[in-house]
């Protein structure tokens, strides 16, 4: 993120820094995969040190089996200087390591303090609560954790909960933290805070390793990057102070990036998308969405910021008829089409790039062609006198397939064979090639490397160029910045306030109302807060 300004954790990391672990020669296989190919791996004493790369590049098998979750096939690990073979993440922790996983693994039910005692040999027979919670409280103000003790799981937010598992390890006196992928699910100034509390962790002795993707973030913790790219380190040892996004980059996909994106000017036609006072549940029966209002113009990308889970699904549901709406309605090019099925959606020009590629955005056994033609097979030259002409679907994904650069030995091709990159582009083929008049974009580049990503941003510039409108939603902020028009920010199904991003791009202000809002601070309430501080 452009606004984490650069620090270095700690001065005294260097080349002659005692080393808290080593991993030789790791080679781990799955079933028709080969994960980490003799991979090489130094942690140092008091560094952070981030381990990037592509989705499925084997970053998080690597630090598995580190944290005494796999066991290599070959390889040796050294902790302190001592040969280790670890059969479980306990033998692990004994040991000094603890990772924290992407998704967190607390008890809702329970107190900060029992999450954190969950598991322990020790209280044994008798819990003395307020004693522990006195404990605890010390340790989160010790490495800024602010969090309360006695507060149950479910009634804290996402950043609060990582505190939670950040505090479990450091009770257990871990000395090296792996922390996987930290900052997918927080807002800007849950990042902030959490970088504070890795910078106070090295501040005294501790070890990070910060599994990431995200390239900023990385340039802005990092002592060190090691980079991997199918199961191979590519780049050991990096300075984070002597190299370059482009360089990272460059390491993680094989070829040479291009991060400017050329957004040109465009003024917005006519409303397209009206959602109007729209509630809707989620699949628990529970409020999702709470009469929430938006717009979408012909030419223009509208993003849609939150932290994960504040009906972000639903509202992409709702919209293109995968979902009823309780209340409120859905408006495209002045006709109602909420609470009406998808295919009302899809003969009127509506596109969707689902969060869930397998699942619901493609048919995995199905081939190529097949996926690329779910949309069209119901009209001509496709369909002929109520048949599919095979002969002209083929020929149809052939020239997708030429158009989108998806790499498959053939159109016949199951798409569960195609990479994460490629199964996104079979679905961009087929939803743009419709000449959608609104495209809804859910996560478009979620677990895609720095290349795939850079693809799919040029699609979807140059369906803004065309003239389509797209809400997009995404996670990704900085993405969202840079690539929309218009920003609206949902918390708990309820938009909080909108921000327009104009020629000269996001600023670190405007960063930080977004930050706000994703937290729940409605826009209202900030701009007047800023009003009484400049009185």
């Amino acid at each position: 993120m452009d606004t984490l300004e650069r620090k270095t954790t700690n001065p005294s990391v260097a080349e002659g820094a005692t080393l808290f672990v080593e991993m030789n020669g790791i080679v781990k296989r799955f079933p028709g995969v080969l994960a980490n190919d003799h991979v090489d791996f130094v942690l140092r004493h008091g560094e952070i040190h981030a381990l990037l790369g592509e989705n499925g590049a084997g970053k998080s098998t690597l630090m598995n089996v580190l944290a005494g979750l796999y066991r290599p096939e070959s390889g040796t690990i050294l902790v302190k200087g001592k040969v280790v073979n670890f059969s479980s993440p306990r033998d692990a922790i004994k040991a000094g390591i603890g990772m924290i996983h992407q998704h967190f693994m607390l008890v809702p039910s329970q107190t900060v303090t029992e999450n954190i005692l969950l598991g322990l040999d020790k209280p044994r027979f008798r819990l003395q609560l307020n004693e522990y919670d006195h404990i605890v409280a010390d340790l989160s103000e010790r490495f800024g954790l602010k969090v309360e003790p006695r507060a149950k799981v479910w009634q804290l937010s996402v950043g609060e909960q990582q505190r939670v598992e950040i505090l479990k390890m450091l009770y257990r006196g871990t000395d090296i933290l792996i922390m996987d992928e930290p900052t997918a699910v927080l807002a800007p100034q849950e990042i902030e805070d959490l970088f504070k509390t890795l910078r106070a962790m090295v501040a005294e002795g501790k070890s990070i390793i910060f599994i990431s993707h995200k390239l900023h973030e990385v340039m802005a913790i990092a002592d060190r990057v090691t980079v991997l790219r199918k199961g191979k380190v590519t780049a050991a040892g990096l300075d984070a102070r002597k190299t370059t996004l482009q360089e990272l980059a460059r390491q993680m996909v094989g070829r040479e990036v291009i991060f400017h994106l050329d957004k040109k000017l465009n003024t917005p036609g006519e409303i397209v998308l009206e959602v109007e006072d729209v509630c809707a549940e989620n699949d628990k029966g529970l409020q999702a969405l709470n009469g929430l209002s938006l717009d979408v113009r012909a030419g223009e990308i509208v993003g849609l910021a939150g932290v994960a889970g504040n009906g972000q699904r639903e509202l992409a549901q709702v919209i293109t008829g995968l979902r009823r709406c309780t209340d409120g309605c859905v408006i495209l090019n002045g006709e109602v089409i909420c609470n009406r099925s998808a295919l009302v959606g899809i003969q009127r020009g509506v596109s969707h790039i689902p969060e869930d590629r397998t699942g619901v955005g493609t048919a995995p056994d199905l081939s190529v062609t097949d996926n690329v033609i779910m949309k069209q097979y119901r009209r001509p030259p496709i369909a002929q006198h109520g048949m599919l002409n095979m002969q002209v679907a083929t020929k149809f994904a052939n020239e997708l397939k030429e158009s989108y650069d998806i790499i498959v030995p053939n159109v016949e091709t199951p798409v569960r064979l195609l990479s994460g990159g490629n199964l996104q582009r079979v679905i961009l083929a087929r939803e743009i090639s419709g000449q959608p008049s609104l495209m809804v974009a859910v996560q478009p580049t979620r677990g895609l490397d720095v290349g795939a990503i850079e693809g799919v941003h040029r699609l979807l510039l140059s369906q803004r160029e065309s003239g389509a409108a797209i809400l997009l939603i995404s996670e990704e902020l900085e993405e969202l910045l840079s690539l929309s028009d218009r920003v609206y920010v949902i918390y708990e199904g309820r938009i909080m306030g909108e921000v327009k991003i104009g020629a000269g791009g996001s600023s670190p202000e405007m960063i930080d109302t977004v930050g706000l809002m994703m937290t729940g601070t409605p826009l209202e309430q900030i701009r007047k807060g800023e009003a009484e501080r400049n009185v």
